[in-house]
């Protein structure tokens, strides 16, 4: 199994926190988050809406999604052919899908929902094919380029850029609504891809393992069965299933309780923005230095008994009810300790991969993240109304329990492999 690597120093970690390598992963991030809510969320949603489109056909629109949960079909391609001559095998396949991401984000720019809803939907398809193959290599990209027990800071800035990306298209992009047509805004958004795009140009392309697939069939073929005949392989996939199953159903449930608690839209938006977001950026670079120290296996079970804990502010929210300073630490509690364990997540996923096939295997591993947050949450609003909102939180505490379980039989290799 990867190597944790051994831990680093104070001076080593802050001299790896200002290297070039976290910066070229946090301007990543940036490109990664960027592109998703203009094609399959709220920016999309609020221009169809804008132009009359009923509710029914706004709700179809997440099927333009798809891309981002099946995308493990192509990225054996990635992983096989290099599209340009000298830029690399990561760098040239990025450089080219940079290129057609922007394209498409411009194309969506000059569609019009009044006037061909099947080209909207076409164009809006197109940019979530580009972003998720853009996802593709950036993942492998980050896996090569750091070390294994780099991959736990370089996760947090990576997130930490996604949803600096997802903000400036969310709020940005809204806001910007409301000064020029939403033509305009694609438009703006296209050019905010830029800097990507000369991370990609000027970034080092990471060394090529060796052993990398010589044909398509083993690029395909090769993948699946290096990780298969791995100790625990099946039940790393269950851990990965797992492991955020429980705070993935509380946050799915967590807009409808604050309203039944009576806090306004105002109140819960601004709680959210003030200290949500910064508490969970706070937690992932927290989490990534963490790791560096504390090595991944002991990262993983703290911050998954931490992400645990602080689901209990919701259990405590219940109790008082309307209270803004319940609700700030509610929010504040989760977002952190949740922006801790989703980097630990992160970075476990990449050093499971092996660099022979780095953008095929993550690729799988980053789909099946998706599941639970599909199938698991589907009963999430019966559970809520069967067991009450403390004990649907008290049940969603529990149900970390098992991929904490699980990552115990993994102790023994994943502890050796850091001494090694």
């Amino acid at each position: 199994m990867p190597s944790d690597g051994s831990r680093r120093s104070g001076r080593d970690i802050l001299r790896i926190c200002v290297s070039g390598r976290m910066l070229t992963a946090l301007l990543m991030g940036f490109s990664s988050g960027l592109p998703l809510l203009l094609a399959t969320g709220s920016v999309l949603q609020a221009w169809l809406k804008e132009t009359g489109v009923n509710l029914g056909t706004i709700g179809l629109f997440a099927l333009v999604g798809l891309p981002y949960t099946l995308k493990f079909l192509w990225a054996p391609l990635l992983d096989r052919f290099i599209p340009i001559a000298g830029m690399g095998r990561r760098r040239g396949w990025l450089l080219l899908i940079q290129l057609m991401l922007i394209v498409a984000i411009v194309g969506l720019g000059f569609t019009d929902p009044a006037q061909s809803l099947p080209l909207v939907t076409l164009a809006a398809f197109l940019v979530a094919f580009c972003s998720a193959s853009q996802d593709i290599v950036i993942d492998a990209y980050r896996r090569e380029s750091l070390a294994d027990d780099e991959q736990g800071l370089g996760a947090s800035f990576y997130v930490n850029g996604y949803r600096v990306g997802l903000l400036l298209a969310s709020g940005g992009g809204l806001i910007l609504a409301d000064f020029i047509p939403f033509q305009a805004v694609y438009w703006v958004m296209a050019a905010a891809m830029l800097p990507g795009l000369i991370t990609t140009v000027f970034c080092v392309e990471p060394p090529v393992a060796s052993g990398t697939p010589r044909t398509l069939r083993d690029a395909v073929v090769q993948p699946f069965v290096e990780y298969f005949s791995r100790q625990d392989a099946v039940l790393i996939l269950l851990f990965v299933l797992l492991y955020k199953v429980g705070e993935m159903m509380a946050s799915q449930m967590t807009t409808p309780f604050y309203l039944d608690l009576g806090f306004s839209k105002t109140e819960i938006g601004t709680v959210v923005k003030l200290f949500g977001f910064w508490a969970t950026v706070i937690g992932g670079l927290i989490g990534g230095v963490l790791i560096l120290r504390l090595g991944m296996y002991r990262a993983l079970w703290l911050f998954g008994v931490l992400q645990a804990i602080g689901l209990s502010g919701f259990v405590i929210l219940a109790r008082l009810g309307h209270s803004l300073p319940g609700l700030a630490l509610a929010i504040s509690s989760e977002n952190l300790f949740s922006g801790m364990a989703t980097t630990a997540y992160v970075a476990f996923m990449a050093t499971l991969t092996n660099k022979k096939f780095t953008a095929t295997q993550y690729a799988l591993l980053s789909s099946l993240m998706g599941i639970p947050r599909v199938i698991v949450n589907t009963p999430t609003g019966y559970l809520a109304g069967w067991l009450g909102w403390e004990g649907f939180f008290l049940f969603c505490m529990v149900a970390t329990v098992p991929g904490l379980w699980l990552l115990t039989r993994f102790r023994a290799w994943m502890e050796a492999a850091q001494r090694a």
